[in-house]
């Protein structure tokens, strides 16, 4: 890694040489054979601040440091990575904050006070020294094992948020929780609610950008803390759906977002935007769900409903307006394609007007929510569907899928003041583009169809 490389040479025999050691991932990770996180934390034998500002005074960074005096760490942007300079210490907590209060300690006692044994692991820079101070980390890496170096009820009570990188670590490393982790989970799941909601998000983020997806939100579930993080799913739990569905709501979620989780997207963007609509996705089901007097049962506007719970639900985790809105409109969308006889060129310029760049994503998650049920009498031609799109598209390059006429043509062909009738009758060229009843850019025929239209609606 070459920060850390440039952090060696610049601290060579000086008053850090030896002193300075890689800590968490970027130690782990290799040692597991995975790439090594472009991030990577050092923890210093000394003030780390003071180290930063030497880095920085060297000429090693650009940018100029952010530092947190409170708790002796800074950050570094170097060689294209952000590095977390932290001196080594030791913290202790009131029972209603998760902000430490630390102070000067060994590197033993910065190791007791991290989250698992196998993030404890520390390398020196300068030498490449490998220590496990508190003694089990390597067998824990070794046997795969998730362990607290103090004991789990003390760790997670000191950060609740280590719950959340609990579930993520042993997900994504594929790891098995020490006996007795589980437990100290759920007996300390209330503890969340000390913890800001941008953090949370961040973990979930984490979660569902991972393959791993669907047995981390399992294991929320099953551990007590999607109760605080968003009861709105627990709701799902045992609501029958009968007919094509053979698994309840909560458990056709799951593999909604198995399906979702091994695909390839263009970026991760996207895939955090289609992971957490198929998380979303039928949210709506449980208070919209209703029993007919043949037994059916029935979800009428459950998407729509589901459309408002994921919006309040993202708002409420601080993620960005522009994912909130992105999220409940694939969400309120998402039986769309169900409920068409079939894909005409019109529905492909209608979902094209409606869907724009959420096309794509929308799409990926009609297709694995379909095939999570795997029941469905007649199957949504999902190739046939895109071909029509493309085809609709190539030849919509030009111009909009809008009214040929402008609102002020609109009013000076047909004598209107400023209004919403103008909108009405804009609305209605839009349409008749979008139904190939006229051309695109066709003003002429919209002229002469907006005044046939209009001298009709005089008769009737």
């Amino acid at each position: 890694m070459k920060a850390v490389e440039r952090i060696a040479s610049a601290t060579e025999n000086t008053e850090w040489h030896g002193r300075l050691y890689l800590v968490g991932g970027a130690v782990r990770d290799p040692l597991l054979g995975l790439d090594r996180p472009n991030e990577c934390d050092i923890v210093v034998e000394g003030d780390a601040i003071e180290l930063v500002n030497y880095l920085y005074a060297a000429g090693i960074s650009d940018v100029h440091p952010v530092v947190y005096p409170r708790f002796g760490t800074a950050m570094l942007h170097v060689e294209g990575s952000n590095v977390e300079f932290v001196s080594a210490r030791k913290e202790s907590y009131s029972e209603h904050s998760r902000k430490p209060n630390v102070e000067a300690a060994s590197l033993l006692e910065d190791a007791k006070r991290r989250d698992f044994t196998v993030n404890a692991l520390m390398r020196n820079i300068h030498s490449g020294e490998l220590l496990d101070l508190l003694g089990t980390g390597l067998e824990d890496l070794k046997n795969r094992v998730l362990r607290t170096p103090l004991e789990p009820v003390e760790t997670f009570r000191d950060d609740p948020l280590r719950m959340l990188r609990a579930v993520r670590l042993k997900n994504r490393l594929k790891f098995d929780f020490a006996p007795g982790l589980a437990n100290a989970i759920s007996q300390e799941a209330s503890r969340l609610k000390i913890i800001s909601a941008e953090r949370i998000r961040d973990e979930i983020i984490k979660m569902l950008l991972d393959r791993s997806a669907a047995q981390s939100l399992k294991d929320l579930m099953s551990l007590g803390l999607l109760h605080e993080i968003a009861p709105e799913f627990v709701a799902a739990i045992g609501v029958d759906q009968g007919a094509y569905h053979d698994k309840d709501v909560w458990e056709h979620t799951l593999d909604v977002v198995e399906m979702a989780a091994q695909g390839e997207y263009e970026n991760d963007e996207e895939r955090l935007i289609v992971l957490l609509a198929a998380s979303l996705h039928d949210i709506g089901k449980p208070s919209t769900k209703s029993i007919e007097a043949t037994g059916r049962v029935r979800f009428f506007g459950h998407d729509k409903q589901g459309a408002v719970i994921a919006e309040r639900l993202l708002t409420r985790l601080r993620f960005p307006k522009k994912t909130v809105q992105a999220v409940s409109k694939l969400v309120g969308n998402h039986m769309r394609l169900g409920s068409a006889p079939e894909f005409s060129k019109a529905a492909a310029r209608r979902l094209l007007r409606d869907m724009g760049e959420l096309t794509e994503p929308f799409l990926r998650l009609c297709e694995v929510d379909a095939a999570a049920i795997g029941r469905i009498p007649k199957p949504i031609p999902f190739d046939e569907i895109r071909s029509r799109l493309a085809e609709v598209q190539k030849s919509t390059e030009s111009a909009p899928l809008d009214s040929p006429l402008t609102g002020k043509e609109i009013m000076a062909e047909l004598g209107l003041k400023p209004g919403p009738e103008v909108g009405e009758w804009k609305q209605f060229l839009q349409e008749a583009v979008i139904e190939g009843v006229i051309e695109q850019g066709d003003k002429d025929g919209a002229r002469k169809l907006l005044l046939r239209a209009r001298n009709l609606s005089e008769t009737d």
